[in-house]
């Protein structure tokens, strides 16, 4: 899944420099207002994913309303979304205007190994805020015990090491390859001399995997929350000062955990399609599909901070402050894992 297009060809190019040679050639499936329009809109999200993911990570470390434990696996997912857009969007967008790879062999394993590595990195760090959420409201008593600084920290670099790690194989040539693709015309994984390729054990291990779990716990989650549904509705019209800030608590929680939820399905979403158009058209018949597939691909680097903007008003105020170099409020949101999550935890699952 790497930045770029594909294109068809009549004639077979036998390697790299020998397609350099027509790198301005464009092919007749290809009308230039379509590559003009690719070209253009890769910029684009390339600016929004540097700069709404830069913006998210300042102000969740300097705003203490949104600064929580979720907020940790968040910095996480917006610097793989911001390193993305600073290392395979402007290659991308070269691709879209020079129709082929003109960037040397190294750059050539560089780039897809960023780009496999941070579909990784992406959807663990999803399923790690998936986990915590689920632990959180159905497991509350232990959850004081996992979510700590230096185990925080350990799930984050799990997350980076195995994405990156599972990559080295490929990258020294030991199971499949990155290479040029003379079909795809794209830097991407390809067999090796033994007839090997990582994508497949990739796709398994690092996207459907993480899928399960998260369809898993959000499964869990949807089931004890709407099983005390009655009881909060039966309570409700006789809430205390205290019933109402743990009411107060709960809704602060249950919004991050909905935004997670969009996260997660805005990432299917944007890789869905470039996934199942590889599978189902590798010959490239519907160029403009594939064109379409990579931008919806690319915009999983910047679709991210809309989602925070859209969904939660304390992303918005810890937005605010930033570009308005205000000084942050003082903490008004109680983080998970204090007395008021227990609280909430016990709001949700008691019948």
């Amino acid at each position: 899944m790497n930045g770029g297009f594909l294109l068809e060809e009549d004639i077979e190019l036998s390697s790299v420099d020998s397609s350099r040679d027509n790198a301005t050639e464009i092919v007749p499936h290809y009308s230039q207002p379509l590559l003009t329009f690719a070209a253009v809109s890769t910029v684009l999200i390339m600016v929004v994913g540097l700069v709404g993911n830069l913006l998210t990570i300042v102000a969740l470390l300097r705003c203490p309303r949104v600064r929580n434990i979720a907020a940790a696996f968040i910095i996480s997912l917006c610097a793989a979304d911001f390193l993305f857009s600073a290392v395979v969007l402007p290659f991308s967008a070269s691709r879209f205007i020079m129709g082929t790879w003109v960037h040397g062999d190294t750059l050539c394993k560089i780039v897809p190994l960023v780009t496999y590595s941070n579909v990784g990195v992406s959807l663990l760090c999803i399923a790690m805020i998936t986990i915590n959420r689920y632990i959180m409201i159905a497991h509350y008593g232990v959850y004081t015990k996992i979510y700590k600084p230096l185990w925080i920290g350990c799930m984050i670099a799990f997350c980076w090491a195995l994405s990156f790690g599972m990559q080295i194989p490929t990258f020294l040539g030991y199971w499949g390859k990155y290479s040029y693709d003379h079909n795809l015309r794209t830097c991407s994984i390809m067999e090796d001399e033994w007839g090997r390729s990582s994508k497949q054990s990739l796709f398994l291990i690092a996207f459907v995997i993480p899928c399960l779990i998260i369809v898993g716990c959000y499964a869990k989650i949807f089931w004890v929350v709407h099983s005390s549904e009655s009881r909060m509705r039966r309570h409700a019209a006789g809430n205390t000062g205290k019933d109402k800030r743990e009411s107060k608590t709960k809704r602060n929680e249950w919004k991050i955990t909905k935004m997670v939820l969009a996260i997660f399905l805005s990432f299917l979403v944007c890789y869905l399609p470039i996934t199942t158009i590889k599978v189902y058209d590798p010959f490239v018949k519907f160029p403009v599909i594939h064109v379409i597939s990579y931008l919806l691909l690319y915009m999983s680097a910047c679709i991210n901070p809309i989602i925070y903007v859209i969904m939660n008003p304390q992303y918005r105020q810890a937005y605010k402050t930033v570009l308005m170099c205000q000084r942050p409020r003082l903490l008004s949101m109680t983080p998970a894992g204090s007395s008021l999550g227990g609280q909430f935890h016990n709001n949700v699952v008691a019948t």
